[in-house]
């Protein structure tokens, strides 16, 4: 298991980082913005982050897996055709998005919008050395090259983001020159990136030769088929993203809500975006870790070993996503106040967090069938998700405003995730978790509630109530926050529904097995 997770490591490691980044940057931007300047960035970020996790991420990976398969002698023709027809797609995206940005913004209903979108076009052309060089660095199983630029890019992107919007709104601009500046720091991480790429890739350059000539279109399909197969569960979040920017802001000014005001409300309920994306993390590192073990276990002869770990990540991805959102929710209007200043909208972002726990499985699931091979049904289920949370939005917004939307992500990820769950009967029919497993999570999740709602309000009413609102929140948010993460994973290791063995597999996962191991001696010598 060491030998073949081992080349993924470094790889992994740096996704984390990246996503973690991801996450966190949003929260001082939001609070040098405020909630209309989170709003504009927020809007157009989607359009970007789509076409770049696509290529980027899912393209690089179609690359690696083409080359792997194929001989040597083909290796420069994959590249060459690969090189070609994303730099097709990238100048037509960019030409769409920057000759259409007027058209696009007025869609939104925020003609303003046009000024960012032209900048943020521009991110998509760096987009074919990226995903090709990274293709051939991960296909000759060097990760560094990949890692180093994957964390390089992403520092970048969040240090412009950041200095140059405050460098912006210290001098008195716009917050749409800060959201053009924030876009700008997308094509500044990515320049870094190919950059660094292309440092590695010249010493190597003279082992790519084209000897052999491939057919164009047969590769074309295969790359496209396997980039959207790999990417699809990563683009589901965005694509939400993208629906809300094209609706939210729009229904609620057609509501009757100010401009202003329903700017501002479209910024609040964003705050939901990094809150889900940091509660993914786990879900995330256990896709790039135990996932790929399913995936080759499955092929072996005995199909015990890859139900075992199919099980296991089921059950861990659900329990810390389950403990995080129900965690927020009992914490939210502290926890908000505490990042973002206000605690505005705090009942529509406890809803929104709730989108935790389907992304979680659903990354989980759809990462677990590719590695089988099963792709056509989960993306069918994405579109059908993506549907339903459109049609949410169209329906709930003018009823509930943003906690509509928040609503219908829900109810499309959740359409999602019960189809994938059927499906999986079909094709692989295996018990993820007995009901005892469900049992004591809502056990963990209601002792949680209470040790943690409990001080909550002695600490909000109490303790610290002389101190100012925010400083109040940091330090209710602060104390709350472990202590419930303690009580839930006190009575999560004395029920055993992972065992000791089960948790060394997983990342970080040795502290939890020691806790479990030490519960066990108690017990055995208090008999």
């Amino acid at each position: 298991m060491k030998t073949f997770m081992k080349g993924a490591v470094l790889l992994t490691m740096a996704g984390l980082i990246v996503k973690l980044l991801s996450a966190v940057y949003r929260v001082p931007y939001q609070n040098l913005v405020g909630d209309q300047g989170f709003y504009i960035y927020q809007q157009v970020y989607p359009f970007v982050g789509i076409f770049s996790t696509w290529t980027s991420y899912g393209f690089a990976v179609a690359v690696s897996k083409m080359m792997a398969d194929s001989h040597e002698r083909e290796h420069g023709s994959i590249l060459k055709i690969a090189f070609g027809f994303i730099a097709v797609i990238s100048t037509l995206f960019f030409l769409s998005l920057y000759f259409g940005s007027d058209l696009l913004a007025g869609w939104m209903g925020d003609a303003n919008l046009s000024g960012l979108l032209q900048v943020g076009a521009f991110a998509v052309l760096l987009m074919p050395p990226l995903a090709v060089l990274k293709g051939y660095f991960q296909s000759n199983n060097d990760m560094a090259p990949v890692a180093y630029s994957q964390v390089t890019e992403q520092g970048i992107r969040v240090t412009v983001i950041l200095l140059g919007t405050w460098i912006v709104i210290s001098s008195g601009f716009s917050l749409y020159a800060a959201g053009q500046m924030a876009m700008f720091g997308a094509v500044a991480g990515e320049i870094a990136g190919v950059v660094l790429l292309v440092a590695y890739f010249r010493k190597r350059l003279f082992q790519v030769q084209a000897s052999t000539k491939l057919r164009v279109w047969p590769v074309i399909k295969n790359m496209t088929a396997i980039s959207l197969s790999i990417s699809m569960s990563s683009l589901i979040l965005l694509f939400f993203q993208l629906a809300d920017s094209f609706t939210v802001f729009r229904l609620l000014t057609e509501s009757g809500l100010d401009r202003m005001l329903a700017m501002e409300q479209k910024g609040v309920y964003d705050r939901g975006q990094p809150l889900v994306q940091f509660g993914i993390l786990i879900a995330t590192s256990l896709a790039l870790t135990i996932v790929p073990l399913v995936a080759h276990m499955s092929r072996k002869e005995s199909g015990r070993s890859a139900q075992m770990y199919a099980g296991l990540a089921f059950r861990i991805s659900f329990l810390f996503a389950f403990a995080a959102a129900a965690g927020l929710t009992f914490v939210m209007p502290y926890v908000n106040e505490m990042l973002f200043q206000t605690r505005d909208e705090s009942l529509t972002l406890i809803v929104f967090s709730w989108q935790i726990v389907w992304m979680s499985l659903l990354l989980i699931m759809t990462a677990m069938l590719h590695g089988l091979g099963k792709v056509k049904v989960p993306a069918l289920l994405l579109t059908g998700g993506l549907i339903i949370k459109i049609a949410g939005n169209w329906l709930l917004v003018p009823l509930w405003e943003v906690t509509g939307a928040a609503v219908a992500g829900n109810l499309g990820l959740a359409f999602i995730v019960i189809g994938l769950l059927q499906y999986f009967k079909r094709v692989w029919p295996i018990r993820f978790a007995p009901a005892r497993y469900y049992g004591w999570l809502g056990l963990s999740a209601a002792a949680m509630g209470i040790a943690v709602v409990g001080w909550a309000l002695l600490s909000d009413m109490v303790l610290f109530d002389g101190a100012a609102s925010r400083m109040s929140a940091l330090l209710t948010s602060l104390t709350a926050v472990p202590l419930g993460a303690a009580v839930f994973l006190l009575l999560i290791a004395k029920s055993r529904i992972i065992t000791e063995k089960e948790w060394y597999i997983i990342p970080f996962g040795r502290k939890l097995a020691g806790l479990q191991l030490k519960i066990r001696q108690q017990k055995r010598g208090q008999r």
